[in-house]
């Protein structure tokens, strides 16, 4: 029977690019491939959504709003000419019940989901939660802090400075973002704390 993957990784670990490159992949057998990505990541879209990695590798989606059914949009591929695999690019912005539609999918086709697991508070985002609970396989894309380390942290800079509040979802490049190892993230949070209370005085 086809499974539930989750594939989890920080910014910058090449989620993306492996989310195309399994699509490629799929695409090379012959086989049609149904690719996905929550509308709330809009990066660099204008008129047709896309996936798009750092290393310049992209394709067209199609995308879902919390409300949408992963359900329906699996149907009308299938009633357009077929649907053997389903790949979801941020997965981590998808709801409980997306990801419960994205199980129940199994029973026809393999889903492959591709997402950051925690948020920049080292929370589990709701989507990346119910695929921990949910997924048949389980699989960190790895990559590296910049002491050397493994990065386990998404880190937000505000203005240059690391932050531990705000809102959840921020959508945001290279300069918003830096993937740390759990140590390097508290001493950067610790910097930005001592500038803030220097600056009160």
């Amino acid at each position: 029977m086809p499974r539930l993957y989750f594939k989890y990784g920080t910014m910058g670990s090449s989620k993306s690019a492996q989310a195309l490159m399994c699509k490629f992949n799929y695409e090379q057998k012959g086989m049609k491939v149904l690719l996905i990505k929550p509308l709330i990541d809009n990066r660099g879209d204008t008129d047709v959504p896309k996936v798009r990695s750092r290393i310049g590798l992209e394709a067209e989606c199609k995308t879902v709003s919390p409300t949408d059914s992963i359900v329906k949009l699996y149907n009308d591929a299938v009633a357009d000419g077929g649907c053997d695999c389903i790949i979801i690019d941020e997965a981590q912005f998808c709801t409980c019940v997306q990801i419960d539609e994205c199980k129940q999918l199994t029973q026809k086709v393999p889903v492959l989901c591709y997402g950051l697991l925690t948020n920049f508070r080292c929370q589990l985002f709701e989507g990346s939660k119910r695929l921990v609970e949910l997924a048949d396989s389980l699989q960190e894309i790895k990559s590296v802090c910049r002491c050397g380390n493994k990065s386990t942290v998404n880190a937000r800079f505000i203005d240059g400075h690391c932050v531990d509040d705000g809102p959840v979802v921020f959508i945001g490049g290279d300069e918003s973002y830096e993937n740390m190892c759990y140590w390097c993230w508290q001493e950067e949070l610790q910097k930005a704390k001592k500038l803030r209370t220097k600056s009160k005085k």
